[in-house]
């Protein structure tokens, strides 16, 4: 979809995915839970570290549920083309694994752009869904990881 086709209401919400998705991550990186703690290295959130520790405590949410529900796909690379696919995940995941890795691959999908190619990228409507219910998801997971404070630090 281009710029000018994308709808005032769909760009603002696009802008608060961001700005909420970020604000999670500043939240995980004021924890800790960086791929490395060595002095120097960059400080970059490690997703399997919060989901290690918070794989036993967290409860799937009416937003976790919808945002599994709606599978987001990835690009992967096909045959002479890009395509999408589902994401696959590894028996035995849990639910927190699979909201956590479901909204990245939205935040990954919507930062990177070049969606043709997917069934669902250019309809509106399904944007919305998505970008709504993985806000709604991220603020979930930081309430039961206990980093709302952080999150909320510069709101």
């Amino acid at each position: 979809m281009r710029h000018d086709d994308i709808p005032d209401d769909l760009k603002r919400l696009a802008f608060d995915f961001f700005y909420w998705f970020s604000r999670f991550e500043f939240a995980l990186k004021e924890a800790r839970y960086l791929k490395s703690t060595d002095e120097g290295t960059k400080a970059e959130v490690s997703w399997d570290r919060f989901i290690e520790k918070h794989r036993e405590a967290y409860h799937l949410t009416p937003a976790g549920q919808a945002l599994i529900d709606a599978k987001p796909q990835r690009q992967i690379v096909g045959d002479g083309e890009l395509a999408f696919r589902d994401v696959g995940f590894n028996a035995g995941a849990t639910d927190l694994e699979r909201v956590v890795r479901l909204a990245n691959t939205v935040r990954n999908n919507l930062f990177h752009g070049g969606k043709h190619g997917s069934d669902y990228w250019d309809e509106p409507d399904r944007m919305r869904d998505l970008l709504t219910t993985t806000i709604k998801a991220v603020d979930d997971l930081a309430a039961q990881a206990g980093l709302q404070g952080d999150y909320e630090r510069y709101y």
